[in-house]
């Protein structure tokens, strides 16, 4: 890994002017924020605004034109996107990456697996695999009946309800023990009941489980609710930073996404 700037023990994130162009498009303009650990942070704006751009860049999906992202002391744009897990980052997503002929269980353990020890010679000749299959399982369930989802561990995913889903999709992120949870707008497609349970379950397992949050959401209710540091976004650039409170009164956040009340 290059040698990054020392970053105060609080830090988890520090993202310091990250520019990405797609062609002639500039989807981020020199972005920048910080998340300590243990916080729920925000990412709003209107559509277009540069937050999935962002989150992918973050998930290392994307790789910036320029600037810089420090993770725990780590550069994060020198490890591939299937390093982040052994960092301990994991991400769930807008559109469901589920396995709907898989039971809700099996679902689960597929994102347990990333931390499994026994390697891939190891597993094929089933030394240790057996055991470890055995714990991951364990693992599985028990996150299945802290998320309220044990009594459906072996139904399959399919036609199960959307917010349920929801819920799993969590579940199996959660099974790869992040330090550092992404959620891509986990919120979209939820009825109103569902998106307050739902804040309900982020702040839950950010305690529960000791994690750093980085939210994208569009729900301003949910995100203003529990979040404990906002970052606002307009075309690829900040434009305000801080509190809820602060990012809602903030006037080019109200011209620009929240409106004006009458």
């Amino acid at each position: 890994m290059s040698s990054v700037p020392e970053q105060p023990a609080s830090r988890l994130l520090a993202v310091d002017g990250v520019t990405v162009r797609f062609g002639g498009i500039v989807a981020l303009d020199g972005l920048s924020f910080t998340i300590d650990r243990g916080q729920i942070c925000g990412l709003i704006g209107p559509n277009g605004a540069g937050k999935t751009t962002m989150f992918n860049v973050v998930s290392r999906i994307y790789q910036p034109t320029e600037g810089s992202i420090v993770y725990d002391g780590t550069d994060l744009l020198t490890v591939p996107a299937h390093g982040i897990a052994h960092l301990g980052i994991a991400r769930t997503f807008q559109n469901l990456a589920l396995f709907p002929t898989m039971s809700v269980l099996d679902n689960v353990m597929v994102g347990a697996h990333s931390q499994g020890r026994v390697g891939f010679v190891r597993s094929i000749l089933r030394v240790g695999a057996a055991r470890e299959n055995r714990e991951l399982r364990n693992w599985a369930g028990d996150l299945l009946h802290q998320l309220g989802l044990g009594s459906i561990a072996f139904r399959p995913a399919m036609g199960l309800p959307f917010g349920t889903l929801k819920r799993l999709e969590i579940a199996r992120a959660l099974a790869a023990r992040p330090r550092f949870l992404l959620m891509d707008e986990p919120a979209a497609g939820l009825t109103h009941a569902e998106v307050d349970e739902l804040g309900d379950t982020v702040v839950d397992i950010r305690k529960q489980f000791d994690l750093t949050v980085l939210l994208v959401e569009h729900h301003m209710s949910m995100v203003m609710k529990i979040s404990d540091h906002v970052v606002a976004m307009e075309f690829g650039r900040k434009i305000a930073e801080g509190t809820p409170h602060e990012v809602q009164n903030d006037p080019q956040v109200i011209q620009a996404y929240l409106g004006v009340s009458s």
